[in-house]
């Protein structure tokens, strides 16, 4: 906790200036607030530009400063020096206004990183705005949450769950995330854990994935919707975390044991258990794990479902971009008309079912219209038809086998479409939509994009990309008493 120490009060204050500054504000408020009455020739006077070019130069100036915050920092010997004046700070702050209510030097001791951008902080509390860079986000952050300025702690919160998608040298949403989890933000946590989820494979490859911690990577390994291209790819990443950090042996065998090897074909199984130095240290406690996973592969799903509950993660695969599982659609020109595509995947993850393929036929409309919005026959005019505008309609995404097979008893098939996107320069997915082999479509696919707009967030140069992952998921139609 940053210490804090003062001196007693000079006897007097200048409150003339703040006063003036004041009255300022409240004159241009008025004049925004004027009643115009119908009155056509009222008109707003709007100097709000000018005053904050004051303000700032108040603050440059010093200019009937009435108080004096020296900040301190164990990276210089000197400490920077602010003068201010108490009733702009106090406006701002609740902790200003108790630290300058009975003092007028204040001396703050502050960590390097905040130190460096106390500055900054101090003219937001002037002008009401601060630019900052991904590496800033931080120790912004726990500036405004230290002195409880409100609304610069939701701007820089924002700022971090819009700017997920930036490219950084060293990669920061791991980072954010942790901190998160630190200060108790729930919907930043959340944002975080969403966006890793959905672009993991970006992750895995990064330098921040040497600092995931061992709490959000069982977070991460519980998932189901993580997007990657395999589950040896994440096998692999984190074989390499463990080797790096070296964890204790109760933890490591957590983290190996909430890998999915049924979801790894046994030709790569066996590779693993020959070559990989991880998985040989901690073979004891995930052996019966390998030893089900080649059961699984050896045997019909059907009749390997009568003796093992496949209804639990370990069978349930997640959302692998290989084209065994799925395919990528680019649409040009969304908003044109209907398109449609097929393509083949494989029945199932087992290798009893490797040789078989099941094909998919997808529908994509840019404006379908829900049965309350279709064209009707009017009874007051005969042959007329109930005008219908295009913005009323909206993406459809229609996704069916192309036959049926008595292959399919057994299985069940879940379907995810997923949405990329260009931010800052990356392509990304943005939104993951699922669906149950009981509905053809998501309901609520795409439903607030606007691709009539060549400008879409959702449209990159003017194309829809999508990648649909069909998910097999075995059931058991019998159960054997054990």
């Amino acid at each position: 906790m940053a210490r804090l120490t003062g001196t007693r009060p000079v006897a007097t204050r200048r409150w003339g200036c703040a006063a003036a500054f004041l009255l300022l504000l409240f004159t241009v408020q008025a004049a925004q607030k004027a009643d115009f009455s119908g009155d056509s020739t009222a008109a707003t006077i709007n100097h709000s530009l000018t005053l904050l070019q004051r303000l700032q130069e108040l603050l440059q100036n010093g200019n009937g400063s009435d108080s004096v915050l020296r900040v301190r920092s164990a990276a210089s010997d000197e400490p920077k020096v602010f003068h201010t004046h108490q009733l702009l700070l106090s406006l701002q702050s609740e902790v200003f206004e108790s630290l300058l209510r009975n003092q007028s030097v204040v001396t703050l001791y502050e960590p390097p990183e905040t130190a460096a951008l106390f500055e900054k902080f101090i003219r937001y509390l002037y002008c009401g705005g601060a630019s900052i860079l991904l590496h800033q986000a931080i120790p912004m952050h726990q500036l405004a949450s230290k002195y409880r300025v409100w609304g610069l702690q939701r701007g820089v919160a924002e700022y971090m769950r819009t700017h997920l998608a930036s490219e950084s040298s060293q990669g920061h949403v791991v980072g954010w995330y942790h901190y998160a989890v630190r200060v108790g933000d729930a919907a930043l946590q959340e944002s975080c854990l969403q966006f890793l989820a959905w672009n993991l494979s970006a992750v895995l490859g990064s330098a921040e994935w040497g600092s995931v911690s061992v709490e959000l990577l069982l977070l991460l390994l519980e998932r189901s919707d993580l997007v990657l291209h395999s589950e040896l790819e994440l096998y692999t990443a984190v074989e390499g975390w463990l080797s790096r950090r070296q964890p204790e042996a109760p933890v490591a065998e957590r983290v190996l044991r909430a890998i999915r090897y049924p979801m790894i074909a046994p030709s790569q199984l066996f590779r693993l258990q020959a070559q990989s130095a991880v998985l040989a240290r901690h073979r004891g406690a995930v052996q019966d794990l390998l030893f089900q996973a080649f059961q699984f592969h050896a045997a019909s799903p059907l009749h390997f479902a009568k003796y093992f509950d496949v209804n639990c993660s370990m069978f349930l695969p997640r959302n692998y971009l290989a084209p065994s599982w799925g395919s990528q659609w680019v649409i040009t020109n969304p908003a044109r008309d209907d398109r449609s595509t097929s393509f083949q995947t494989q029945l199932g993850p087992s290798s009893h079912d490797a040789g078989k393929r099941v094909t998919w036929n997808v529908l994509f409309s840019p404006r379908w219209l829900p049965v309350s919005l279709r064209p009707v026959y009017s009874d007051s005019v005969a042959g007329a038809i109930q005008p219908v505008r295009i913005e009323d309609g909206r993406p459809r995404l229609v996704i069916t086998p192309a036959t049926s097979s008595p292959d399919f008893a057994g299985v069940s098939f879940q379907k995810t479409v997923l949405v990329g996107v260009r931010q800052q320069g990356r392509v990304l997915v943005k939104h993951a939509y699922s669906f149950h082999q009981s509905s053809d479509e998501a309901a609520d696919f795409l439903a607030h994009a606007d691709l009539q707009k060549r400008t879409s967030e959702y449209l990159i140069d003017n194309s829809l990309h999508l990648h649909i992952i069909i998910k097999p998921v075995y059931h058991s139609l019998i159960k054997v008493k054990k």
